[in-house]
């Protein structure tokens, strides 16, 4: 094999696979997005994903099987005691989480809340309580417009979420409020990420409508990881999406933002146009903040299709020294009874012109797994925590 020159890695965010060993401590058994929406739409139309290996994987997803996939395959098993984006993104990248965030399910404090008052200036506040983004939006939007207060609710992940009409607080305005929220959350109440939820609409009897000028604020990463490590070795790191904001731009040479999953994939492309060597990050956010979260298992079998038609145009950009990385950053399984996250392995595709085919790499004991290949493609710092298997693929 020659050298691998760059790496891409996209991330399907919350398309886990079922069969964490440890769901029972998360409340999760029995959860499988990836399986359950395959069997609620009566199969999944992913042809792309199964010839990289996608049925080969195994465990409990119904899809048809093909004898000779040109992928590598397995799963991965999260190590971080978490399963929410900042955590599984993080361990991707060779950190460990032994604690959880903290999280709010009673609301924050009145200390929080009135310190975020004062250091803001803002009239007060609405909601502090754990809710669906859309909801609250039905509950609270109209009197959010009248009073100029802005809406804080949380959810079962360790968030601060500030929702504001964008044109009571222009987007501008609202990162203002979400740098103070972060400024203000340390110590015992530093959450993972505060995001800002901006939205339209006259009124919710017409319906508010989320934006695409979301950001999310996050604790900082530690330093000990592969983008950092690669950017200190001169290594392009461009990221797509929300990559920038889960890691607070540490590591981070290049970054864009997007608005839905088809505009991530065309600016990984863009990227894979522009940049011919280094490491392009990218997530697709849609599977778990418009489907997952929504209890959408239509639209998330949707969203699994639509992805799969776009992924011939990712393979055929490919170079000769590429790989390609596919995977997810935890559950978010559309069919059970709440709407937050859960405790599941997720799949792994790798996927480059020079690799091995059909080869299956099992389950791996943490998502750094693959961030360690990584790092020793790069031939920067060990991660760490996982094992590389690029022996395995060579």
């Amino acid at each position: 094999m020659g050298e691998v020159k760059r790496v891409i890695w996209i991330v399907l965010d919350s398309v886990g696979m079922g069969l964490a060993k440890d769901a029972d401590k998360f409340d999760d058994v029995g959860t499988n997005t990836l399986g359950h929406v395959a069997e609620k739409n009566g199969g999944l139309d992913v042809p792309n994903m199964i010839k990289l290996g996608l049925s080969s994987i195994g465990g409990s997803v119904n899809l048809e099987k093909i004898d000779n996939p040109i992928g590598c395959y397995g799963r991965m098993e999260e190590k971080s005691n978490g399963k929410d984006t900042t955590i599984g993104h993080w361990e991707m990248m060779g950190i460990y989480s032994e604690h959880r965030f903290p999280t709010y399910p009673d609301g924050f404090p009145k200390e929080i809340i009135d310190e975020f008052i004062r250091e803001t200036g803002i009239p007060g506040i609405l909601g502090n309580k754990v809710a669906s983004g859309t909801e609250i939006l039905k509950e609270l939007g109209d009197e959010h417009i009248k009073t100029k207060k802005p809406i804080i609710y949380t959810s079962a992940d360790s968030v601060f979420q500030i929702a504001c009409h964008e044109e009571v607080y222009s987007p501008e305005e609202l990162y203002r409020l979400c740098r103070v929220a972060r400024n203000i959350l340390k110590g015992n109440h530093e959450v993972a990420r505060v995001i800002a939820r901006p939205f339209i609409g006259e009124n919710a009897q017409s319906g508010f409508t989320r934006t695409p000028n979301r950001r999310d604020f996050s604790k900082l990463p530690s330093s000990e990881n592969l983008m950092v490590y690669l950017k200190e070795q001169g290594i392009e790191v461009a990221c797509v999406g929300k990559i920038e904001d889960i890691f607070a731009g540490v590591g981070v040479t290049k970054s864009v933002h997007t608005k839905d999953n088809m505009d991530g994939i065309d600016k990984t492309l863009d990227y894979m146009r522009e940049i011919p060597e280094g490491f392009i990050f990218t997530n697709l956010v849609e599977f778990d903040s418009k489907w997952g979260h929504r209890n959408d298992y239509l639209g998330y079998a949707r969203g699994l299709e639509e992805f799969d038609k776009r992924l011939p145009e990712v393979i055929a950009a490919t170079e000769d020294t590429d790989l390609l990385i596919i995977t997810a950053d935890h559950g978010c399984d559309p069919t059970t009874k709440g709407t937050d996250h859960t405790r599941e392995n997720v799949p792994l595709l790798v996927y480059g012109k020079q690799i091995k085919k059909n080869v299956n790499l099992h389950i791996r004991d943490t998502f750094a797994d693959a961030g360690q290949t990584v790092a020793e493609i790069f031939g920067v710092k060990k991660l760490n925590i996982g094992e590389s298997f690029l022996k395995e693929i060579l």
